[in-house]
């Protein structure tokens, strides 16, 4: 087993405001990113990146030039290698299609390999990708083709490598991956299971155990475990989500965190109008520990 990381609070980060988002290729500027990570260094001594975008690019800038006491987990958001017609989304793409995204992955790739490299004092750990396997996903990739990522990135970077995944996959489907990731990158959701904020501790504590039980030789690590703070209904009971619930689950799992000496990220620092559809008060855009406007939910507060 390698060496554990130094414990901190973490938190995933992802500054798109409203009119930007991945998707538009519109990117937080320089001092919108600053004034977001100002805020967070308070707080947290981990974030996580999902991409080696230009917002990738800018954050590590500004740790680097404004010497913010930030370390960076960063990993390539993957485009579907594989058609996906069971997907109620998206998710079928033609053959030119499946060409055009297994190209831009491997710019991607590149792009990680490269900021890995440049900012090595800033970027504790890479990633091989964030749920890219579940059978409900668009953006479909086959664990196979995971392992390949890995392996390669093994090769070009100094870091430690792993992959960021819900735990059922885990279990079943990434044996293979398992084994050769430096550490393993759990997601625990007890929310999107339906379990109340009673629970939801329990469950947590129990997916981390069943992963680390599973491949007791393996650091484990959780990159995504979070609580909303409002619902339209979908997929989340309305009443099972609050600032005072998010409180909680924050309060609780942080001090789980400590106590056993485990990394967790928070899922997420700020709140993210971009998601979803035009309900604003859809689960995808709340699971911000800051409002969009940056002022601090309760939970922070």
């Amino acid at each position: 087993m390698m060496n554990k990381f130094k414990y901190g609070k973490a938190t995933c980060y992802s500054g798109y405001r409203e009119g930007q988002s991945p998707h538009l290729k519109k990117y937080p500027s320089y001092e919108e990113v600053l004034e977001d990570l100002l805020l967070l260094e308070k707080e947290f001594k981990y974030i996580r990146l999902y991409d080696p975008s230009q917002h990738a690019v800018t954050t590590l800038r500004v740790i680097r030039e404004n010497k913010i006491n930030l370390k960076v987990m960063i990993g390539v958001d993957l485009r579907g290698e594989i058609s996906n017609p069971d997907c109620s989304w998206g998710g079928e793409y033609t053959d030119q299609e499946i060409k055009n995204n297994i190209k831009s992955n491997y710019e991607n790739i590149e792009q990680l390999i490269f900021l890995a490299n440049e900012y090595k004092d800033i970027v504790f750990s890479v990633s091989a990708g964030n749920e890219a396997v579940p059978e409900w996903n668009e953006n479909l990739v086959s664990p196979a083709r995971i392992l390949e990522i890995v392996k390669l990135l093994k090769k070009n970077v100094v870091q430690p490598v792993t992959y960021c995944e819900n735990v059922h996959y885990w279990i079943s489907i990434l044996e293979d991956v398992a084994k050769e990731v430096d550490f393993i990158s759990l997601h625990t959701y007890p929310a999107w299971q339906g379990y109340p904020i009673e629970d939801a501790l329990k469950v947590s504590i129990a997916d981390f155990n069943v992963v680390q039980h599973k491949y007791p030789d393996k650091y484990c690590v959780i990159t995504e475990a979070g609580w909303p703070t409002k619902s339209g209904g979908k997929g989340i009971k309305s009443i099972n989500v609050s600032e005072e619930k998010q409180f909680r689950y924050y309060s609780e799992i942080t001090k789980w965190s400590e106590g056993s000496d485990s990394l967790v990220f928070f899922f997420e620092a700020f709140d993210e109008p971009w998601k979803g559809g035009e309900n604003l008060n859809e689960p995808e855009k709340n699971w911000g520990l800051f409002k969009i406007d940056r002022t601090p939910k309760k939970a922070i507060s």
